[in-house]
Parts: C-alpha cells; structure tokens; sequence
C-alpha cells in the first residue's frame, strides 16, 4: 500500500521542483528585463543629448531659409525699377516731341514710382541707381519743361484791351486743348522736382514759367492804357475841377481786373492746391507793380494840383477800393497788393481836406482887387463846384472822413495822431466838412472885403454876393441840399446872409439919421401935446408950434435927407447886384427906410407949404423910388 502513496508524491514534487524551476527563470528574465530598462534609458538619455543640438540647428536653418526666401523676393523687387530704368531711358531721352504726351508722362510716373522704391530700401548699393533714376526723371522735366514753354509761348501776343471792354466781352484764356495739356505737364514737372537737387527751394518750375511768360503778355498788354491814364490827368488849368471818369485809371483798372479773371481761369485748370494761388500772385505782381507806378505818378500830379484835382484821388480809391474786393471774392487773392498799391493816393486824399480848407483860406487871402462895384469873385464858384463835385465821391470820403474823426480835418497836424471822434455816420461827417468849407470861404472873403472896400455899401453888397451865388449853387444841386438841408446848416449859413444886409443897412444909418428928431412932451403955453400913436397927424399944426430955430433944422434935416437919399440911390445903382440880392436888399431898405420916412414926412411935409423946395419926395414918389430898386 506504500508503495502507491509515494508515487503520488513523487510526481507532485517533480511538478513543484519545475515550477521552482520556471521561477528562477523568471527572475532571471526579470532582472534581465530590468537591466535591459536600465540600458534603455541610459540609451534614451544619451540619444536626447545627441539629438536636441540637432533640433535646434534645423529650427535656424527653417528661419534662414525663410529670411533666404524673403531676400530673394526683395531682390526681385529690387530688380523690378533697375529694370524699368532700360524700359524708359528710351521714352524719356526722346522727348515728348516724339512719343505720345500721354505715353511720355506714363513713363515719367514710373521713373518717379521706381525711384520712390528705390529710396525706401534705404541700401547703399543703391546709390548708383537712384543717381542714374534721378538723373533720368531730371532729364525728362527738362524736356516737359521745354514743352510747357513752348505751349505757353505760342499765346503770348499782346492784345487791344479796348476792343474786349467796349464790346463786353471776356478776355481771351488759352485754348481748352492746350490747358488740357498742360496741367498733366505742370504735374508731372511738379513731381520730378520733388526728387531733384531744386526740391529744397520751395516752387514748381512750371508756375515760375507760367508767371514769367504771362505776366510779360498781361503787362504788354496793359502798357498803352498805363500811359493813356497819364496822358489824360494833364488839363488845361482853364477846364476847372477834375470831372468824374474823364481820367484814363477807369479803363484801365477794368482791363486789369479783366486780365486777372482770365488768368485765373487759366490757373484754375493748370495748377492745383495752393499753387493757384501762388501762381496767380506771381502771375499778376508785374502788371500791379505798373499799376501802382501809375497811381503814383497820378499822385503826383493830383498833389500839384490838389484844388482842381483832389477828386481823382476820391475817384481811384473807390475804383480800387471796389475791385480789390471784387477780385478778392472771385479769387481770393492780390488784395492786399491793391491796398498796398493804393496808399499814397489814400494818403493824399486824406490830407486834402485839410489843404482843401488852407487853400481856399490862402485864394482868400490872395486876392490882389476885388471888383469895385461889390460883385463877387470866381473864387466862390470855383470851392462850390469843387464842393459839388465833392458830393459825387461819398464812398471814399466815408472811408477817409471816417479815419480822421469829426472836425480832425481843420489842421493839417491832426491828419495824424490826433485822438478821433467817430460817433457821427459818414453823411454827418460830410455835412460838417461842407460846412467848414462855406464858412472858411466866406469868412476869409468877409475879412479881405472890409479890406478892401472903404464903403460898408460896397462890403455888404460883396458879402450878399457870395451868399448869393452859395446859396444857389446849394439849390441847385440835390446832393449839396440833401447835406446842408438841416435847420443846424442853413442857420450857420444864414448868419452870413444877416451879417450882409446889416453891413449895406449901415450905409444908410446916415440918411436914416436925419429923419430923427426929438419930441418934447410939453413945449409950455403954445407947445402941441405929442400926438397918440396911429393917430391922425396935423403937420401944419405941428410945423406951426415949432420955432424958427426948429424948423430951420427940419428944412435942413430934410435937405440932407434928399442929398443923401439921392446919393445913395445912385451908389446903389451903380453896385453890381446878383438878381437875388438886388430883390433882397431892396425890401430890407424899404422895411427900414419906408416906415421912417412916412412918419416923418407925416409929422414936417407942411415945412414948405408944398412947393418942393425942402420935401423932394412925398410917400408915394420915395416908396417908388425903393421899389425901383429891386
């Protein structure tokens, strides 16, 4: 039974004994497998080392290779202007003349874009190149310039003014063609000096063209009218005062503004930006430099004869004055050269005032002989025309008027620097300086006739005179009414007018003097009671209760008063008399004279009984003589 029980044991050790076995075996793999790990990640290690330096390598040269792929590009774009420099070198050494102007001017733009290309790299290998290309661009502006000269030149002939102003019509531009043309030559001449050696010196080659060339036509142009408006400011001193438009300076300021529209127009399709501008100052500086010339030597002329031809002055500031501000709003340029242009004509005109005043003062005065029969001086008519005509010019004396201040014109010295009062409008001021011309004129004609004339007969009749002729020139005339129309100015004025008829009344104090006597209220036992005012008068009565001693001085009064009123009734007749005058001293005579005569002739007329031997004239014949006097 043994023997069994073993073989079972047997076999189960054997199966342990292999199991022990594959144990080992596995361990061993295991420390195998484990050592193998080890390797490995040494491995691992060693290769990560190895490899990173590589990685990294490949990294730059990825970048380099795209920097490599970059440059080639940027060699292609170089590449692109050297090439088109050989492209257009060709065009452009031809010339306009032998390409089309539209093919030229293409060519002229890419030298100037390939250039623009070339500067923006900013390499020095370059240099070469961009000289060569400036060089080019610089060559092909020399020949558009000459193109642009000789398109310009071909419309250069100066024309007749006259012949476009008296027909209306615009002045002649150039031809749409050609100004069709010029403006792409302007621009491309404008954008090859943007490259050039000139490009630092501020302007465009072709408007300094431009202005050369048409400033000399425009001033050509305009050179007969400048010696024209010379010419016809030198009068005879016979004509009398400047007469409005009679100068040559109207048509010529409307030729000029003429020409500067048309060069405007021109401009405007030419230039752009603010070359129009530039170009239309540089254009027209000439031709203004002429028109100032010749408004300075008008100048001259007018301060030689200020009296007569101050009005001119007015005239050409208000010419100017209007077509600065007409040019300014069209085109919003030369102002400033049209004030500057005007000043010493303005200058003048301000000052003449004050002359105007010192001058008719100093004729006054001057005056060697004044008419023996008391008519009035030319003088008188010559300041009221001026003074007419004066009124024509109310919107430059507004401007200068208002300048001065009121009543700043009365001295030379307050021309300048003297405080102004510019509270009254510009018609008052006019008004207030007529004023002060009537008044210094009749003032200084006042003062020089007392002078002269020995009779107050003579004076007065003078000084009625002027009034006169000073009053009708003011009636006459609707603009010297309108200003001296207010009460304040025909009661300055009439005071002259008083003083006049005062002055000859005085004349006759002496015959009015001896129909004076003295009445007594009582004369004793066989005086007359004086008799009631508006009463009846007894003059037999009254020549009755007179002594012999009182009627010897009634007889003689009335003697006197016949050789004295018989005088001055011939004086009178023999004094020059504006119609006016004769009517107006005649009823002043007649108001004064009349009425004493009447009462005294009322009160003494029985003193000779009517036999005419001491009473010439009764009422009625001494009335008629006074109204025969009118």
């Amino acid at each position: 039974m043994v023997a069994p029980r073993n073989i079972a044991y047997a076999e189960e050790s054997a199966e342990v004994e292999v199991l022990y076995a594959n144990l080992e075996k596995l361990k061993l793999l295991t420390k195998k497998i484990q050592g193998s790990m080890v390797r490995l990640e040494t491995g691992g290690n060693v290769v990560k080392h190895a490899i990173g330096p590589i990685y990294s390598n490949t990294q730059s040269l990825q970048i380099t290779n795209n920097n490599i792929d970059k440059v080639n590009e940027a060699i292609d774009r170089l590449r692109q202007p050297l090439d088109a420099k050989n492209r257009e070198e060709d065009i452009i050494r031809s010339g306009p003349q032998n390409v089309e102007l539209s093919q030229y001017l293409s060519a002229m733009n890419r030298v100037g874009k390939a250039l623009n290309d070339l500067n923006s790299t900013n390499l020095r290998s370059n240099q070469k190149a961009i000289t060569d290309f400036s060089s080019l661009l610089n060559t092909g502006s020399i020949k558009l310039q000459d193109l642009f000269r000789a398109k310009l030149s071909q419309h250069v002939s100066a024309i007749e003014p006259l012949h476009y102003l008296t027909k209306d019509l615009p002045f002649p531009t150039l031809p749409e063609e050609t100004t069709a043309e010029l403006g792409p030559i302007c621009n491309a001449i404008g954008a090859a000096t943007a490259h050039g050696p000139q490009r630092g010196d501020g302007g465009n080659p072709a408007l300094k063209m431009y202005a050369e060339i048409r400033a000399s036509y425009v001033t050509s142009s305009l050179q007969n009218l400048a010696i024209a408006s010379l010419n016809t400011v030198k009068r005879r001193a016979t004509d009398g005062p400047y007469k409005q438009g009679t100068n040559g300076i109207g048509i010529y300021s409307n030729a000029l503004e003429g020409f500067i529209y048309a060069e405007h127009d021109i401009i405007s399709q030419i230039f752009t930006g603010d070359q129009r501008g530039l170009a239309l100052q540089a254009t027209c500086r000439p031709a203004l430099g002429e028109y100032a010339k010749t408004l300075r030597e008008l100048n001259q002329y007018i301060r030689a004869n200020l009296m007569t031809d101050c009005f001119l002055a007015f005239e050409i500031i208000e010419i100017v004055t209007a077509m600065s501000y007409r040019i300014e709003s069209k085109t919003g340029e030369l102002k400033s050269l049209f004030i500057e242009a005007l000043r010493p004509i303005r200058e003048t005109a301000k000052s003449s005032l004050s002359e105007l005043l010192e001058e008719t003062k100093r004729k006054a005065g001057n005056i060697a002989v004044l008419p023996p029969d008391g008519g009035s001086v030319p003088l008188v008519n010559e300041v009221m025309s001026a003074l007419t005509t004066l009124t024509g010019y109310s919107g430059p004396l507004a401007s200068i008027l208002t300048s001065l201040g009121d009543g700043n014109w009365r001295s030379t010295s307050n021309t300048s620097g003297a405080p102004l009062d510019v509270s009254p409008d510009s018609s008052t001021l006019l008004t207030h300086f007529i004023l002060d011309m009537v008044e210094a004129l009749m003032i200084a004609l006042e003062s020089r006739g007392r002078a002269f004339h020995r009779t107050k007969a003579v004076q007065g009749v003078f000084l009625s005179n002027v009034f006169c002729n000073v009053d009708r020139a003011i009636r006459h005339n609707s603009e010297l009414a309108r200003y001296l129309g207010s009460p304040d100015s025909i009661a300055r004025i009439d005071t002259f007018r008083k003083r006049a008829t005062s002055t000859y009344l005085d004349a006759w104090k002496e015959t009015s003097h001896f129909l004076l006597d003295v009445q007594y209220t009582s004369r004793g036992a066989s005086g007359s009671a004086r008799p009631a005012s508006g009463g009846a008068v007894d003059s037999s009565a009254i020549v009755k209760s007179l002594s012999s001693k009182d009627k010897d001085a009634i007889k003689d009064k009335f003697k006197a008063f016949n050789a004295s009123f018989d005088e001055m009734l011939a004086r009178h007749k023999g004094l020059y008399m504006e119609r006016e005058v004769r009517g107006v001293l005649a009823r002043e005579l007649q108001t004064v004279l009349e009425p004493l005569y009447a009462r005294f002739y009322d009160r003494y007329h029985e003193i000779d009984k009517g036999r005419g031997k001491y009473v010439k004239y009764d009422k009625g014949s001494l009335s008629a003589q006074l109204a025969a006097l009118s």
